[in-house]
């Protein structure tokens, strides 16, 4: 018996922890599953047929996260015969077999590397009632070849790449997604274009590295050209990427940014510390000079970049003296926004095992201070654009106010958060259309328009969410199982004929 009702389909809830890759990741399980036959669970829905999660192994606490998921589950998969319940990403990757040791009731655990097997993997667990455990060591298939059920209308994520060449200390990635693919420039821009078709503005070219795109077939140039073909994509809008690596950052990348008008000005460059030392023992091979550098040179080409960043606090060994040098580099650098970590110890990198492991209370202290100087920052930057016109690409669920205040929500093209006012324009202006409006008031993580909008451009990514439809990219399911009823076969071709 299933929780399904006889001759329903069976229902699925995605729920994703961690980076942007691994949302993109969680994207594809739902084309996969949905090209299978599964049906997406109401949010509400507390016990759906299959529930998968997908997980992030970068943080300290994420294995307790999932262990105390899967407990509250437990109870539920009890009364409702026949839910599966699935782990996949990057944590299931790291601790295989031993997901299932600890939490028997598990059906279907899969890594990084063989997404494409989950409906296989779900349907040989229901007729074997035994949990099914598959990792691969490498790539089986480019993920972006499976089939993705696309989150939303407006924007989308690209993968140009998979997998890290680099060894950063303090980093379990790459032992987890693996050594650097990258995909034929052709497929890339097929899938933006797909997407283009089906009405989204704004694309976000993804890789672990993404600057270092084309390392796989020697061409260092690669990533600057992919920006300026992006650029000849006819309604595309809006073109950002992340996130870069200080290392390969070329010239060409900033002139292709500056010259690409469909290119944003937006930077996410991650920094993780400020002291040269602190970055050798990190392993990560820049120092601040040149990551200084790089920020002036794209400020000289694009005088209105939105430049963030990720830095660590607290990696073993860091003194006062190197946590100065961080607030120095912030200082300097003006970064739009920051996110800020307390270093996490995670077993199985080479930083886990240095000398000079700080006390919490050490890290947390210093993890304050340098909230407050990034916030003193960002504050600043964004108070310099009070009076400036913007254009706003409407989004959905990023305002927790906008319901008490009757704003709505949105990104500037530098990638700022605007909160608006629809004036009288609140019927017509849906997730995914363009709005120009005036910026009123500052705060250090976002901006204010409360005057009413100056234009307002309805676009066919709006015509999507109103009618409710998200974009769907195919894929190729070589033999994967279906649930329900078979599709009809297709007549019979004759050939072709005219239009």
């Amino acid at each position: 018996m299933t929780t399904a009702a006889a001759g329903s389909a069976r229902t699925y809830q995605v729920r994703t922890y961690g980076c942007q890759m691994n949302v993109h990741d969680s994207e594809r399980i739902s084309g996969l599953l949905e090209q299978a036959g599964y049906v997406r669970a109401a949010e509400a829905d507390d016990s759906p047929d299959v529930v998968v999660f997908n997980t992030c192994a970068v943080r300290e606490n994420a294995d307790n996260r999932l262990y105390g998921n899967l407990g509250h589950l437990r109870p539920v998969k009890a009364k409702h015969p026949g839910m599966q319940i699935a782990v996949g990403g990057c944590l299931a990757q790291k601790d295989r077999g031993d997901i299932v040791r600890k939490a028997p009731w598990v059906d279907v655990v899969f890594g990084t590397h063989n997404i494409g097997s989950l409906p296989v993997l779900l349907e040989r667990a229901r007729h074997n009632t035994a949990a099914e455990v598959e990792i691969l060591e490498s790539l089986d298939v480019f993920p972006s070849t499976l089939p993705t059920r696309r989150e939303s209308t407006y924007a989308g994520w690209v993968s140009i790449s998979v997998g890290c060449n680099n060894t950063c200390t303090f980093c379990i990635v790459p032992s987890l997604r693996g050594k650097e693919k990258d995909r034929r420039p052709g497929d890339i821009l097929s899938e933006v274009r797909a997407l283009v078709d089906e009405g989204v503005l704004e694309v976000t070219l993804l890789g672990q590295n993404v600057n270092s795109y084309g390392v796989e077939f020697g061409d260092r140039y690669a990533f600057g050209k992919l920006l300026r073909a992006c650029g000849d994509i006819d309604g595309l809008e809006r073109v950002r990427f992340t996130s870069p690596h200080p290392k390969d950052f070329t010239d060409d990348v900033i002139a292709a940014m500056a010259e690409t008008p469909n290119v944003c000005h937006s930077l996410h460059m991650p920094l993780q510390s400020g002291s040269d030392d602190v970055l050798k023992a990190m392993r990560r091979s820049y120092r601040s000079e040149k990551y200084l550098g790089i920020i002036e040179k794209v400020r000289a080409a694009m005088p209105d970049a939105a430049i963030t960043t990720d830095i660590i606090v607290g990696f073993p060994g860091e003194t006062e003296a190197d946590f100065q040098r961080t607030l120095d580099v912030v200082r300097e650098a003006r970064f739009s926004s920051a996110f800020t970590f307390q270093y996490s110890k995670r077993p199985g990198t080479p930083a886990a095992t240095m000398d000079g492991q700080l006390p919490k209370q050490v890290v947390q202290e210093r993890y304050e201070r340098l909230i407050a100087a990034v916030e003193e920052i960002t504050w600043a930057e964004n108070k310099r654009l009070v009076g400036e016109t913007v254009e706003v690409l409407v989004a959905v669920g990023e305002g927790r106010k906008d319901e008490r205040t009757g704003r709505m929500s949105g990104r500037a093209r530098d990638g700022r958060l605007v909160h608006f006012a629809v004036g009288d324009l609140a019927e017509q202006i849906r997730p995914g259309d363009i709005v120009h409006t005036t910026l009123t008031y500052a705060a250090p993580h976002h901006l204010n328009a409360d005057g009413a909008p100056l234009a307002h451009r309805r676009t066919r990514a709006g015509d999507a969410a109103e009618a409710g439809r998200s974009p769907r990219t195919p894929g190729v399911l070589l033999g994967l199982p279906t649930i329900g009823a078979p599709a009809p076969t297709p007549a019979p071709s004759l050939g072709c004929t005219a239009p």
